[in-house]
């Protein structure tokens, strides 16, 4: 289900502004939000797993790529959103997961990875081996991404039996523990030289693994616009730069630009980064962040009448209990930043048992006890108010529905500001 994406590539690169979302994250509320809110706006949407998040030995989801997919349009259907606008991705997939074997099994382990991606249905593979296995630097260069990609894509291609899969390169994320600003205090964007490298690698590349062609399903170059977001700190787009990638994105025949971290921006950051040639947008965190705030705005809202039921301690004792997908971000006493930073380590923690059942306690307390409109305006913008009497489904459910909506909102560049 390539068309939408091909056709939005195809616009962007004829000098329109426009750009599809890819959402990336796993979470169930925020894929529900998220489908609903593109069927509702008659708009194509990408969503993404991770090959942490899924991957044949279970990820931290426990589910493989076909798991993943399964589950994914069982929702979709389920809520009456239309397959065709949905495209499924596959982010980072490399040997990522499985850095610490060497090199050759780690190389295995991802050959296995992207077939399976491919075989679920993934239509849109970003190939990403920029990153070291044991014994090698935490970076390889261009030269060795680019064959170790050539040698992934091959497998891809193998698995596809004829059908077009459309493919992301290169690699612009921030390291463990967040961006890096210059002096400044902004973040460089990627050098014109840096990305033709990039390309012309993966060209080498490509040409030597006999990848004839496949240059025309290049969809994607990731490349940093200067936008990221560390714990506590927001990088907002400089709207007056151009970094002058979109020429560069121009010396192959249907490439177009995939900007990574793009959560909290500005709003006008998005028509922006349209204009300088991305078409690809990603979000993820900036979902679940929304989705924590609203659980945490009806849990004070209880408290406040009387009826709350501890989620945040319950999560801070979760969060405490295992410290191993947040310790390397925060200092051990950082409390705001484990519950409220924009990196949203938290997210790995809402499938375990112990968040489930403390959030269902929630809403089955939201459900029991009236909470009145005056003390739900001290906990929710009027925003969130408005948009969730549009929405259906229990109340908490539209409320947290509504916050995910409202982060969603500005990457539709065809209804800027439309409920």
């Amino acid at each position: 289900m390539t068309e939408h994406l091909s056709k939005i590539v195809a616009d962007n690169r004829a000098g329109t502004p426009c750009a599809i979302v890819s959402v990336c994250t796993a979470h169930p509320d925020a894929l529900r939000a998220s489908l609903n809110w593109a069927e509702r706006r008659d708009i194509p949407i990408v969503i993404e797993a991770t090959s942490n998040q899924a991957n044949q030995d279970g990820g931290y989801t426990g589910m493989t790529a076909a798991d993943f997919a399964s589950a994914l349009w069982k929702m979709a259907d389920g809520l009456g959103v239309d397959r065709a606008r949905v495209t499924l991705g596959g982010d980072h997939l490399g040997p990522q997961a499985w850095r610490a074997l060497p090199p050759e099994a780690a190389m295995e382990k991802a050959r296995v990875l992207v077939e399976s991606y491919v075989e679920a249905g993934f239509d849109k593979i970003h190939l990403d081996c920029s990153q070291g296995c044991a014994g090698e630097p935490e970076q390889l260069s261009d030269h060795d991404t680019a064959t170790r990609s050539a040698d992934l894509a091959a497998r891809c291609e193998a698995a596809a039996s004829g059908r077009d899969i459309l493919y992301v390169i290169g690699t612009e994320v921030p390291p463990p523990g967040g961006a890096r600003a210059d002096e400044e205090g902004d973040i460089p964007a990627t050098t014109p030289d840096a990305a033709r490298q990039t390309l012309a690698a993966h060209a080498e590349a490509f040409a030597a693994a006999g990848l004839d062609g496949i240059e025309a399903r290049v969809a994607g170059l990731v490349v940093q616009p200067g936008v990221e977001f560390s714990p506590m700190h927001v990088n907002h787009l400089p709207l007056d730069r151009d970094p002058g990638l979109r020429a560069v994105s121009r010396d192959w025949p249907a490439l177009c630009l995939e900007a990574h971290s793009t959560d909290y921006q500005h709003p006008a950051a998005y028509h922006r980064l349209a204009e300088l040639g991305f078409a690809f947008q990603k979000v993820g965190p900036a979902l679940t962040f929304a989705y924590r705030e609203a659980l945490y705005a009806l849990d004070w809202a209880l408290t406040l009448s009387g009826h709350g039921v501890g989620l945040f301690k319950a999560m801070e004792s979760l969060l405490q209990s295992d410290p191993a997908h947040w310790a390397g971000h925060y200092a051990p006493g950082d409390q705001i930043a484990r519950h409220f930073g924009y990196a949203d380590r938290i997210r790995y923690y809402w499938p375990r048992a112990e968040a489930r059942s403390a959030v269902t306690a929630l809403l089955h307390a939201v459900s029991e006890h009236n909470l009145p409109e005056p003390l739900l305006s001290q906990v929710f913008s009027n925003a969130c108010l408005d948009r969730a009497e549009t929405l259906s489904g229990p109340f908490s459910q539209r409320l947290i529905d509504a916050k995910i909506e409202l982060a969603l909102d500005p990457y539709d560049l065809t209804q800027r500001g439309a409920p």
